[in-house]
C-alpha cells in the first residue's frame, strides 16, 4: 500500500486534484497555485523524508466559521504540500474502504450526492415510515478520539508506515495567533484525508443500525433513522446515544437531537411535503438563508452597475441554490423567489432614483406620460411599497429583467431536472 500512494502514477494525480479543490494557503502561507513549481525544485527531500519515516506534517492553520444555524464551525486548513499528500492517500485508501460502506451513507463517497440523500429518505417516508430520530453528534469533527479511529483503520489497513502517517497528520496540532498548539483528539475538517476518516470511524454506526433493521440516511455525521412511531423514535435516540458513548467515544447533542414528523424536520436543505406520497421542497430555512445572502448582495450592490451586479453577484446565487434544489417538485415556492428577487431588483433601482425629478424623468424614459411619472414619481410610499406597485412593475416588467440577463430560479430548475 505504501508503494501505491508514492507511485508516480498516484502522486502525478493528487497535484491537480489539490489545485482544482483551490482552498485557502496553510500556515507556511503557500497557494495551491505555487504547489506544482515548488515541488518541481523541492519534492525529492520529501520523498526521502516520507521513505525514511521521519516526515512530520506540518500544523494546520485555524480557521473559525460562523454556523448558519448559530455557532461556530472550526477548520483546519493544512499546507498545500500536506494537503497533496494526504489527496495521495485518500486516492490509495477510498478504493479500498469505500466499496464496504453502508449504502445508506452518502457523504463524501465517489459517486454518491446529497440529493440521493434524501431521494433515499424520501423513500423510507413513502413505506410508512412516518417519524424521524435526528440525530445530532456533539462537534464530531473535534471530539473524535485518535486510538478509537486509529482501531478502525487499522481493520482496513496493514501497512504500519501508512498508519504511522496517518496517525501522525491526526497529531499534528492546530497553528493559532501564530503559535502552534498540539491537537488531542479531532480530525479537523479542510483537508482531504479527514471525510474518509469520519466514514470509516462512522461505518460501525452504520453497521449497527443495519444490524437492527433500521431504515436511515447519513451524510457525513447527519444521521437521521426513520420508525414508524414516536415511542420507537425515542427508544432509538436513548440505545444510540448509550451506543455511540461507549463503543465510539462520542456525544450526541441532546439539545439538537429529537424526534418528530419529516416535514417538520430539516435534511441536508431539504424537507418533505405532509403527504402519503411525500414531494421533496427546499426546507424554510434553507430558504430564509437564501433570503438573508441575496440581501446582503443586495447592499453590496447599490453602488453597482445594475446589469454587471445580475451578472457577477446576484446570478451565481440564483444558479448554484435552483442547481441544488432542483430535485424539489414543489415549483409555487421557486416562482415565489422568482418573485421576490424581480421585486427586490425594483426596490434597488427606486432607491437609486432618490429625488422625485430623478424617479419622474426615468419613468418619462420608460414611456409614462409627463403627468403619470410624475404622479408616481411623489408616492409619499417607502421603497419596498412602490416595487411592488403597478408603475414600477410597467417600468421594469419580467421581460426587462430578462434582456439584462437575469436567470430565474424556475427555469434553471426545470432545466437541470
Amino acid at each position: 500500500m505504501w508503494e501505491q500512494m508514492r507511485s508516480p502514477e498516484n502522486l502525478g494525480r493528487a497535484p491537480w486534484r489539490v489545485r482544482a479543490s483551490g482552498g485557502a494557503p496553510g500556515a507556511v502561507g503557500m497557494t495551491t497555485e505555487e504547489l506544482v513549481p515548488w515541488l518541481r525544485e523541492h519534492w525529492a527531500p520529501v520523498r526521502q523524508a516520507l521513505d525514511a519515516g521521519t516526515y512530520r506534517p506540518s500544523p494546520v492553520r485555524r480557521v473559525v466559521i460562523p454556523k448558519p444555524g448559530g455557532g461556530e464551525r472550526l477548520l483546519g486548513v493544512p499546507t498545500c504540500l500536506d494537503r497533496l499528500i494526504c489527496q495521495a492517500i485518500a486516492q490509495v485508501l477510498t478504493p479500498i474502504c469505500d466499496p464496504g460502506f453502508s449504502g445508506s451513507s452518502f457523504g463524501f463517497r465517489p459517486g454518491r450526492s446529497a440529493r440521493q440523500a434524501v431521494r433515499a429518505a424520501r423513500r423510507c417516508i413513502a413505506d410508512g415510515l412516518v417519524w424521524v430520530a435526528d440525530i445530532d453528534l456533539d462537534r464530531f469533527f473535534d471530539r473524535v478520539q485518535f486510538d478509537v479511529l486509529m482501531a478502525r483503520v487499522a481493520r482496513r489497513i496493514k501497512d504500519k508506515r501508512m498508519l504511522r502517517l496517518i496517525r501522525r497528520y491526526l497529531q499534528s496540532g492546530i497553528m493559532e495567533g501564530g503559535l502552534a498548539q498540539p491537537r488531542e483528539e479531532g480530525t479537523p475538517q479542510g483537508g482531504p484525508l479527514s471525510p474518509l476518516l469520519s466514514n470509516i470511524l462512522l461505518d460501525d454506526l452504520d453497521k449497527e443500525l443495519e444490524r437492527r433493521s433500521h431504515c436511515f440516511c447519513r451524510y457525513a455525521d447527519d444521521c437521521n433513522i426513520y420508525v414508524r412511531t414516536r415511542q420507537a423514535g425515542e427508544r432509538v435516540i436513548a440505545s444510540l446515544k448509550r451506543y455511540l458513548e461507549k463503543k465510539l467515544r462520542l456525544k450526541v447533542n441532546e439539545a439538537k437531537s429529537r424526534v418528530d414528523r419529516p416535514w417538520n424536520c430539516k435534511f441536508l436543505g431539504y424537507s418533505m411535503t405532509m403527504q402519503r406520497r411525500p414531494r421533496l421542497q427546499a426546507a424554510a430555512q434553507s430558504v430564509e438563508r437564501f433570503k438573508v445572502k441575496a440581501r446582503q448582495l443586495f447592499r453590496q450592490g447599490r453602488g453597482r452597475n445594475l446589469n454587471r451586479f445580475i451578472v457577477e453577484d446576484l446570478n451565481p446565487l440564483l444558479r448554484g441554490w435552483a442547481n441544488y434544489y432542483r430535485k424539489a417538485t414543489t415549483s409555487n415556492l421557486f416562482e415565489d423567489l422568482d418573485r421576490w428577487i424581480r421585486r427586490k431588483l425594483r426596490c434597488l433601482i427606486w432607491r437609486r432614483w432618490a429625488r422625485i425629478r430623478t424617479r419622474a424623468r426615468q419613468l418619462i424614459k420608460l414611456g409614462f406620460t409627463e403627468r403619470k411619472a410624475w404622479c408616481c414619481a411623489r408616492s409619499g410610499r417607502g421603497p419596498w411599497w412602490n416595487a411592488g406597485s403597478s408603475h414600477m412593475n410597467a417600468a421594469y416588467p419580467n421581460a426587462a429583467f430578462e434582456r439584462i440577463g437575469l436567470i430565474s430560479i424556475v427555469a434553471t430548475v426545470r432545466a437541470s431536472a
